[in-house]
């Protein structure tokens, strides 16, 4: 620009003339060398006047160039440069440091109202002069790590001045708007008329010395004089140089120290890239090109920046492009002329950014493993197109660097991309892993979250346990991993139920996964152990209370005994033995865990291969033993051998609870060990029952039921549920089944049932409950039929009251419905009152007592309560219906109770006297209805009346019809 102009103001200038007062200077002659005036003489050391004279001279050729100046100023000043004041003053401070290759120094204080600002290092020379007079040009653009020293950024300082002043030791030069002004309207013409119309004026364009100034202070080489403008306290921006300085050390390497009156903020080197700034500490990385980030510390830690904590792109002062990463970045990118926005088109931009990338990873790689997470930029959207670029690179860059803490060692790291993160909390098992063996060497640290999108594979808890199953490790170790386990096992909610394939060394050498398929040893190597190898018995050296928590139990008595491994080998024992195998020494550890005093058969253990006194492997619940009660009273074709000698020196109660026979036993009721339980009726939860029954021979009955009397829970058992339903289903006493027996305190059914005969040891109560008959009990169409049949058995001496008693029995079935009619085929023959047998076709049901005299010759079975439902079962009519008649006379009607007999009568009988009155007759005579007649004692007269030769007769006969009819009704 500046070449421009000199050529522009060597040819002759267009336009008009210049006014008056005004001179064109000569041109030099060829061959002679002339300064600028007042250079020589050191009146103007800057050569301030050609400057003005050729600016001038422009703006007097062309007015519009004179606005063009105005308004490129007014933006630079308003627009890009705007508050930018400070930074540029403190970007000159630096620059002029680095181009002494001196430390830069900046001084600041107010003066008689005005801020001076003064720097070390190359003071302003003529050029710098020409730069900030030129508005478009820079004095630095060839000078190595400049930032535009002297250039269109000086404008900023006309927003807090507008007569600025640069002093050096060699002289000063002044900007004023005012004496612009002066100048503009000096040229006349169009420039004048402009400055008319707009009076704001380009200031940095004319430069006047300033012989005037003091020299800067001692050390320094060049001061910034700002007068503010009316209103503004020079104070003021002092302080805002002051909070300024900071950040600007931090962005200019090239300076060393700012002194904002009393206050100074210097850059001190720490060594190892930190740095303090003033209060605030900094790691420093540089990369290629120039590129460098500042990573705020907090002592000796990382103190990263938040996404929104406003940080911009320092280039490498404060520009506008927002960024959201967790340090700062101080780099060369290309920036639009106001220095705000990087030129984005600019094939540099790329190179820079790559550079910042990997920058950016050697940073993360110098903080402290455990601080390096929080370095990877966060997810969101980015806050400028540049910080998505970066953002994109840096993660690309982090996603391929190695920097991860490995859990193999301090020194040791991993890229993210070949990384792989132990998803469980528990600190020290990355690296317990990693020591182990070569299957965990992918994994990152303890304490290290690797943040998402880096592509760190996750190891999950099942993940995990599936790996640790190929994991060979010896006990202890592995008792070291349960421990790094436990604690979030017990406090991460799922944690447990993802291990549940947790292998688990066991201490037969084998390696099985899941916890809750272990046993954990209970004092030492648990009995049976060696010998049964189908319980997963963990090694003692491995065990810790995490394999509880996963469901691992105790190898004590019962857990081994409900082990469902135990269950399968006792059941293919047998399959096992008859293959070839030897299955003693499982035999005997089973046995050895069923040793209790007093046990009981378990059923899960009858399967039990154990061998009969022939050698021959058999089931223990299919063999008694030598010298058993029980061995005497069973059938000789029960499925059932002898115990063989070789377990002679097992406990008794062992092998009983195996299940081999002794005496009668008592279980839980099971359909599966109980003969025909399928088929008891019985409803709810059955109570215990007496097994084995089926096994006893017919004719040792009378012994079996004297073995089960003899035990006090067998006796307890019999007499209920379903061992009674059993035995009056199966029984037999003397080759007949005992149902059809009967107690000799039966007296009720003496005729219709043969009294069983005296059995040692066993009383009424075990034989009713086996079957014995104690009573008439009438519950289905069997019982009727066998019943119908013993009551018209000639050959049976049935009385007539125990005949009463069947019969209502039978009666009372059909009546409430036990009983279906159509299941029952009436009897040939009928038991009488007087217990003879007739026919069934010439006999009547005794529906009423007083009929009976005058039946004469004709059979009557005797009705009971419900004669009429007894009549439908033996298809015979009732005896009111064959015989009725009416009472010859009237007698002598009186009340009951005017009969002295009658009164005592119903006094002892706890009864009151019948309704109506009764009829005394001498002889009472009764006109029957097909033509006959009969003397009776008593018989019943029109409504509640009776007739009676005999009054008690009568009572008795209105008394057993008032109760029928409270019966039925």
């Amino acid at each position: 620009m500046r070449c421009a102009l000199l050529g522009r103001r060597a040819a002759r200038l267009p336009g008009p003339r210049l006014g008056p007062g005004l001179r064109r200077r000569r041109r030099p002659r060829a061959g002679r060398v002339l300064s600028p005036p007042g250079v020589a003489d050191g009146t103007d050391p800057f050569g301030t006047a050609a400057l003005r004279d050729g600016v001038l001279a422009a703006w007097s050729s062309s007015p519009t160039r004179f606005r063009e100046d105005v308004n490129a100023e007014d933006d630079l000043r308003r627009g890009g440069y705007a508050d930018t004041w400070v930074a540029e003053l403190l970007q000159n401070a630096a620059d002029a440091a680095l181009a002494a290759d001196l430390p830069g120094r900046v001084r600041a204080v107010v003066v008689d109202g005005e801020l001076r600002v003064a720097n070390t290092g190359a003071p302003l020379a003529a050029p710098g002069v020409a730069a900030l007079a030129a508005l478009r040009a820079s004095a630095k653009r060839d000078a190595a790590g400049a930032t535009g020293r002297f250039g269109v950024g000086f404008a900023a300082v006309l927003a807090v001045c507008t007569a600025p002043r640069l002093v050096t030791a060699a002289g000063a030069v002044a900007f004023s708007a005012a004496r612009t002004a002066v100048e503009v309207a000096g040229l006349g013409g169009a420039a004048a008329a402009e400055l008319a119309r707009d009076a704001r004026v380009p200031v940095l364009r004319l430069a006047w010395p300033a012989p005037e100034e003091e020299p800067p202070p001692p050390g320094f080489a060049t001061e910034v004089r700002l007068r503010p403008a009316p209103g503004t306290d020079p104070h003021h921006l002092l302080d805002e140089l002051a909070r300024t300085a900071g950040d600007l050390l931090l962005a200019l390497p090239g300076l060393e120290s700012v002194t904002a009156g009393p206050v100074t903020v210097a850059r001190t080197d720490l060594g190892d890239g930190r740095v303090r700034v003033g209060d605030a500490g900094y790691l420093l990385v540089t990369g290629d090109a120039g590129v460098r980030w500042a990573l705020p510390l907090h002592g000796d830690r990382p103190a990263p920046y938040g996404p929104d904590d406003g940080e911009v792109l320092h280039a490498p002062t404060r520009s506008a492009e927002q960024l959201s990463l967790p340090a700062r970045l101080v780099a060369p990118l290309p920036l639009d002329p106001d220095r705000r926005r990087i030129r984005a088109d600019d094939p540099g931009v790329d190179v820079l950014v790559d550079a910042a990338a990997a920058a950016y990873a050697d940073l993360v790689r110098r903080v402290g493993p455990a601080d390096r997470t929080a370095l990877v930029p966060e997810p969101g959207f980015p806050r400028s197109p540049l910080d998505g670029r970066l953002r994109e690179a840096v993660t690309a860059a982090l996603t391929r660097t190695p920097w991860l803490p490995a859990a193999t060692g301090d020194a040791d790291v991993l890229a993210p991309e070949r990384a792989e993160w132990l998803d469980v909390p528990a600190d020290g098992l990355p690296e317990l892993l990693a020591a182990t063996g070569p299957a965990f060497a992918r994994l990152v640290a303890s304490g290290v979250l690797p943040p998402a999108g880096l592509g760190v594979d996750r190891v999950g808890p099942a993940a995990l346990a599936e790996r640790l199953t190929g994991l060979e490790a010896d006990p202890g170790r592995w008792r070291e991993l349960y421990a790094a386990l436990a604690p979030a096992a017990d406090t991460v909610p799922g944690l447990a139920a993802e291990l549940g394939a947790l292998p688990v060394p066991l201490v037969d050498g084998r390696l099985v996964p899941g916890p809750a398929s272990v046993l954990l040893p209970v004092g030492g190597d648990p009995a049976g152990a060696a010998a049964l190898p189908e319980l997963r018995i963990a090694h003692p050296g491995a065990v810790h209370p995490l394999l509880r928590r996963l469901g691992a139990a105790d190898a004590d008595r019962d857990t081994l005994l409900d082990a469902p491994a135990l269950h399968a080998a006792v059941e293919r024992s047998v399959d096992d033995a008859e293959a070839g195998l030897d299955t003693t020494a499982a035999a005997r550890a089973v046995l050895a865990l069923l040793d209790t005093p007093g046990a009981a058969p378990d059923p899960r253990f009858g399967a039990l291969a154990l061998t009969d006194e022939d050698g021959r492997p058999a089931r223990a619940d299919e063999l008694v033993l030598p010298d058993a009660a029980l061995r005497d009273l069973l059938d000789p074709d029960a499925p059932v051998g002898v115990l063989g000698p070789e377990w002679a020196d097992v406990p008794r109660d062992a092998l009983v609870a195996a299940g081999v026979l002794d005496r009668f036993t008592v279980v839980a009721f099971d359909p599966d060990v109980l003969h025909d339980a399928e088929h008891y009726p019985g409803d709810g939860d059955p109570p215990p029952a007496v097994r084995d029954l089926d096994l006893v021979a017919d004719d040792r009955w009378p012994a079996a039921l004297a073995l089960l009397a003899g035990d006090r829970d067998t006796r307890a058992a019999l007499l209920t549920g379903y061992t009674a339903w059993w035995l009056s289903r199966h029984v037999r006493l003397g080759g007949r089944l005992a149902g059809t027996w009967r107690l000799r305190s039966a007296t009720g059914l003496a005729g219709l049932y043969d009294e069983v005969g005296a059995l040692p040891g066993v009383d009424d109560a075990v034989l009713a409950a086996a079957g014995v008959r104690d009573r008439v009990v009438v519950d289905g169409p069997d019982e009727v039929t066998e019943l119908l049949d013993r009551l018209a058995d000639p050959a049976r001496a049935v009385t007539g009251e125990v005949a009463a008693a069947a019969y209502s029995a039978l009666a009372a079935a059909v009546a409430d419905g036990r009983v279906d009619l159509d299941d029952v085929d009436p009897p040939d023959r009928v038991r009488t009152v007087t217990g003879s047998v007739a026919p069934t076709d010439r006999a009547v049901v005794l529906d009423a007592p007083w009929v009976l005299p005058a039946l004469d010759a004709l059979p009557a079975v005797p009705g009971g309560p419900d004669p009429a439902a007894l009549a439908e079962l033996l298809d015979v009519p009732l005896a009111s219906d064959r015989v009725a008649g009416t009472a010859r006379g009237t007698g002598t009607p009186g009340p009951w109770t005017a009969d002295p007999e009658v009164v005592l009568a119903l006094a002892a009988l706890g009864e009151t006297a019948p309704p109506g009155r009764l009829h005394r007759h001498d002889e009472l005579v009764v006109d029957l209805d097909d033509g006959g007649t009969v003397t009776v004692p008593a018989w019943p007269g029109r409504g509640d009346d009776w007739h009676a030769a005999d009054p008690l007769r009568a009572l008795v006969a209105a008394l057993a019809l008032r109760r029928r009819v409270r019966m039925l009704g």
